[in-house]
């Protein structure tokens, strides 16, 4: 079949291999666990991933464009491994219509020789119970995860070429893929397959709040279908009564991370994740959501305000991050500068003047732009005299715990992203965050700013392809974002 399957038809034969392979080691799976034989080894050679190999052998020029994506960085071969190919399918022909298109490129699938690690099909059932059988048991006859074939090599640049002498076609492969998959579930609360392209991300539970009762009024005027939960809680029209009360008393804590994703039509729907506070659970969700290949996340969060003129509920708009949150500081160094997006930064912009309704001077002292260090030391007041000259000369104008570090993921991992943060408190200027002036400033600005970072989603949609920019392409990008 090699260099005769069309985009369509080789999702079709992804599909095919994928679900005989998935459907085979359950089938497998079950017989075990109901006491019968392990699988035989040619059994097991069944329990694989497809593969999808691309072939880039120009007979004239290149063409030319100004996507970021959907590209060959030079001829060859380029394969990965997939999973899941229905739930990919629009992302995988959005990748290969232009490479067959314009580049002339052949399409070939066939089953890899990467194993589908056997939790990874094991959807709704808790592998560790089933059967009666140990995780140590079952490993003995059955594909189980081993990390040293989970990485990033190919996002970090250490990645050299696939076993003789292929490219990567992708940032992740399916082990990857699955691998972060099972992860969102465990700290979102929630099934990976309701997650939405736009992503917004908070450190504060009060604006999931807001976003239960803005998405329960778009599902009541007819503009969302659905909202999901955590804990297998949703929200839609036949339902929409009580709806937020439930979703309010639900057993959301029990997740570190929990995510609401709102459905709409085709790819326009939104997500809002509580990450919660610090740089590791920044990095730790972002890992995970960017195999999902968003459209972008943008961080709406609180921060400490360091200039004088700011005000409690002031915006931050940040155009460049001093990073003292030192968690990737191996895998993107400190002094690698991280670039602002300018479509990104133009929506946040606009976003924020069309909902507070401010304007010139007035919108310039409403929206500051500027540096924002991202520390991990959340009482890094106590020791101010070793950041002083650092904020001074990095000229910030706030502090918080996450945007730097996921504007660094959005960079490391090709994920469009932004940062409008709100002043919540100004501790270098006797404005710390005490429960009765946080109380007032939560009550007054939380909406509006959540208001402020859909109106902005809302823009970047009309954007299209514009906001996968090419800042984020390395020399040797692999065709697919």
């Amino acid at each position: 079949m090699a260099g005769t399957l069309t985009p369509d038809s080789a999702v079709d034969r992804l599909e095919e291999l994928y679900d005989t392979a998935t459907d085979a080691l359950r089938a497998a799976l079950a017989r075990y666990l109901a006491g019968g034989p392990p699988p035989s080894p040619e059994e097991r050679a069944r329990f694989v991933y497809p593969e999808l190999a691309v072939t880039h052998a120009p007979d004239r020029a290149g063409p030319r464009n100004r996507r970021a994506y959907a590209k060959f960085s030079r001829p060859g071969l380029y394969a990965t491994t997939i999973t899941q190919p229905g739930f990919f399918r629009r992302y995988l022909l959005d990748q290969l219509r232009p490479l067959v298109s314009e580049y002339g490129a052949t399409i070939a699938v066939r089953p890899s020789s990467q194993e589908i690690p056997y939790p990874y099909v094991l959807d709704g059932v808790d592998e560790l119970a089933a059967g009666g059988r140990s995780p140590s048991e079952l490993a003995r006859h059955f594909p189980s995860p081993l990390l040293a074939l989970v990485g990033d090599e190919v996002a970090d640049g250490t990645f050299d070429c696939l076993p003789g002498g292929g490219l990567p076609l992708s940032l992740f492969d399916a082990v990857r893929v699955d691998y972060s998959l099972r992860r969102l579930v465990h700290y979102t609360g929630t099934d990976w397959r309701a997650a939405q392209p736009w992503i917004l991300l908070t450190n504060y539970h009060r604006y999931v709040d807001q976003f239960v009762a803005w998405s329960a009024g778009e599902i009541e005027a007819g503009r969302a279908r659905k909202l999901t939960a955590p804990g297998g809680l949703s929200i839609t029209r036949e339902d929409l009564d009580g709806g937020i009360a439930r979703i309010a008393t639900s057993a959301w804590h029990r997740f570190q991370m929990p995510a609401y994703h709102l459905e709409r039509e085709g790819t326009a729907g939104v997500t809002l994740v509580n990450i919660g506070v610090g740089p590791s659970n920044a990095k730790n969700i972002t890992d995970h959501l960017a195999v999902l290949r968003p459209h972008c996340w943008l961080m709406i969060g609180h921060c400490g305000g360091l200039r004088q003129a700011q005000e409690i509920g002031d915006y931050v708009l940040a155009h460049a991050y001093l990073r003292r949150d030192h968690i990737l500081d191996a895998l993107v160094p400190p002094e690698i500068p991280i670039p602002a997006l300018a479509e990104i930064q133009t929506a946040l912009q606009e976003a924020c003047a069309a909902v507070t309704g401010a304007t010139g001077e007035t919108l310039k002292h409403r929206l500051r732009t500027g540096t924002v260090v991202t520390n991990d030391d959340r009482n890094w007041e106590l020791r101010y005299t070793q950041e002083a000259r650092l904020f001074n000369l990095s000229r910030a104008i706030a502090v918080d715990m996450e945007s730097g570090t996921i504007a660094a993921q959005g960079y490391r991992l090709r994920v469009p992203y932004g940062t409008l943060l709100c002043v919540s408190d100004k501790p270098l200027h006797g404005e710390i965050k005490l429960p009765g002036a946080a109380n007032a400033f939560y009550a007054t600005a939380v909406a509006q700013h959540l208001l402020v970072g859909l109106d902005a989603v809302e823009r970047l949609k009309r954007a299209g392809g514009a906001i996968h920019s090419r800042k984020l392409r390395s020399f040797d990008e692999p065709p697919f974002r």
